[in-house]
Formats: structure tokens, sequence, C-alpha cells
């Protein structure tokens, strides 16, 4: 049941005016997870690991043998490529990292699952796409079943990023208590200051916490619990952009239907496009929902009833909660606030 397209006006009885289609069963009823699926799913996911394993070798930057991060960060080195057997001793120390990120992704998931399970939803297996910058893009779950109506579909798609984020706010927090702790200063590791630029929202939680003095330095000493719960939120919010087939997508074509979804998709690629959300993060989170995630979600069997003014509402707070999440500070803020230590303007 979908709102007719061409309509002129709501029905007299009251409502929209609809029209019924009929779907085929091989259409309407979800098929097997082939071999080939599960293979591409493994491998996916083992890549991922590497990647999380990867941003917890690049939080100990600090530590890290000095050719290795000059060949890395220098665009002008010369030279053959340094022997990376040399990262092989920190691959140990990196490995917290890796569990933070990867734990908040598998909860992420399970938050999709144990939502869809009540409803008698089938969602396909996971596909996690790797990224060297934040550990994970996320994954790609797909719905499989039809859905029933707009208010399964918001559940189901707000389910994942409410508990990543959970999770990954939770790791943040204590881990910015941890690194306020002079007694464990053994477990801290050393990160620009400037890293703290990359959030508003994120930014101004750390500075309220680690204090001026701790922020406004070269470089800040903080838990590794820090790294995954930031990486976490930033993934959890570029999962939650209003775009395409993401989750943020599908949740608000559940509240507001696919109309809306065009013109907030629309303005989320502009956003991205020039910067304004995510920072250099932008660029390689466009191309990733372009190529693997702007189609938006199937039609529900029931299109048209309301999903009601509460999911409404809790969408628009989550949305600006994004926002806030994805918006860099710019050098005047960020030296007014002491978030990072700003050299020139």
């Amino acid at each position: 049941m979908v709102e007719e397209p061409n309509s002129e006006g709501d029905d007299p009885r009251g409502g929209p005016r609809v029209s019924f289609g009929l779907l085929r069963r091989e259409v309407s009823e979800p098929g097997p997870t082939t071999l080939w699926q599960y293979v591409i799913s493994l491998l996916l996911f083992l890549l991922t690991v590497f990647s999380c394993v990867e941003l917890g070798i690049a939080s100990k930057i600090s530590s890290l043998p000095p050719e290795i991060v000059t060949y890395f960060t220098d665009p002008n080195a010369t030279g053959p490529p340094p022997d990376m057997q040399l990262l092989l001793p920190f691959v140990e120390s990196a490995l917290p990292v890796a569990y933070g990120v990867l734990a908040i992704q598998l909860f992420h998931e399970v938050g999709h699952f144990l939502a869809a399970f009540p409803k008698k939803v089938k969602l396909s297996i996971p596909f996690f796409i790797p990224n060297f910058t934040l550990g994970t893009f996320g994954a790609i779950t797909q719905f499989k079943s039809i859905l029933p109506d707009r208010k399964t579909m918001f559940d189901i798609s707000m389910a994942g990023p409410l508990a990543g984020a959970a999770l990954s706010f939770s790791m943040f927090f204590v881990g910015l208590l941890l690194s306020s702790n002079p007694a464990g200063a053994s477990d801290l590791v050393e990160v620009p200051s400037k890293l703290f630029q990359g959030s508003l929202l994120l930014g101004l939680v750390s500075r309220a916490t680690l204090g001026y003095r701790a922020m406004h330095a070269a470089t800040v000493a903080i838990h590794p619990l820090v790294i995954a719960g930031w990486c976490g939120l930033t993934t959890s919010a570029f999962n939650m952009l209003p775009v395409g087939c993401l989750d943020g997508g599908r949740a608000l074509q559940g509240a507001f239907g696919k109309d809306a979804l065009f013109g907030f998709g629309l303005t989320t690629y502009s956003l991205l496009g020039l910067g304004v959300l995510g920072g250099p993060l932008s660029l390689p989170w466009g191309l990733y929902v372009l190529i693997c995630q702007r189609t938006p979600e199937k039609p529900c069997l029931n299109d048209v009833s309301d999903v009601g003014t509460g999911r409404r509402a809790a969408l628009i707070a989550s949305v600006f909660l994004v926002v806030l999440t994805l918006i860099p500070l710019w050098d005047e803020l960020a030296e007014e606030l002491g978030v990072g230590l700003v050299t020139s303007f």
C-alpha cells in the first residue's frame, strides 16, 4: 500500500489516496544466503580486523620508528620503503584499540538483529567495510524480508546506531576519566592535539573533562579507550546521515517518506562535497555512500501509515547530534576554546 504519486488531493474519506500492488512470491520471500556471500563476508571481516589493528598501530604514532612515520606522512619522502617488520612489536599494544572498534561495530549489528527478531524480519549477514582511518565504514546489512510498515523500518534502522553510539560514548567518556587519572599514566598514548579539532561536540567534551592545560598543547596523553570511542562515535554519526540506504537514510524514509529522503540526501551530498561534515573524512565517506549505499530502501507493505510524533522527534534530535559530531572546529574557535594548539590562522 503506497501513496498515489499523481493524486490531486486527499481521499474524501480522510488521509492520502493510496494504491495497492501485488508482489510475486520470489520477491516477497527472502532467498537463502549463498556460499559466495559467506565467503565475501568473511574476507571483508578479516580485512576490517586488519584495518582496526592498523588504526591501533597508528595511534602509537609518537613511539613508532621515525622512518616509518616519515614514509607514510611525508608526501615528499624519497628512497626505498622501510622494513615493515619494525611494526611487529607494536601489534600487541595496538590490540586494545582494535578490540574496542570491533566491539562497537559488532554491538551495532547486534542492535539491528535484536530489533528485527520480534518483528520477524530477516536480515542479511553483515558485510563489514574496512577503513584505515576509523577502522571501519560500518557494515552493509540488507533487509531480506519486505518490511510490514514504516515503524518497523524506523525501529530496526535506529537500533544499530543507538546501540553502537551508546557503547562508543561509554568507552569515550571512561577513557577520558582514565586519561585524567595520574595513576594510569603508563597506559596512556600521546596523540597530536589537533585530532580533537575534528569534532565540535567530542572536542568540547574532551576539553571539559581533561581541562585547558592538557588540551592546549602539541600532544595530549589519552587512554586507548578514547580513540576507540571517538572512532566508534564518528562511524555511528556517519552511518546516521540521512542519505541513501544508510541507517539514517532508512530511518528518515520511515519517518518522513521517500520524497523527504531525496531532499535531505541532496543536502547531505552537498555538505560532504564541501567538507562541512567530517572534514578530511568527507570525501571517502561520500564516495562510499555513492558506490555502496546510494539506493533508497524498498517501500514497505504498508508504506502509508504514520510513525508518530515521538519517532520523528527522536530522529530530528539524532540528526542534530550527528551534525555536532561531524562538524570540525575551525582554527579561531579551537584556539579560543583551547582545543588543540593552533600555531597560525
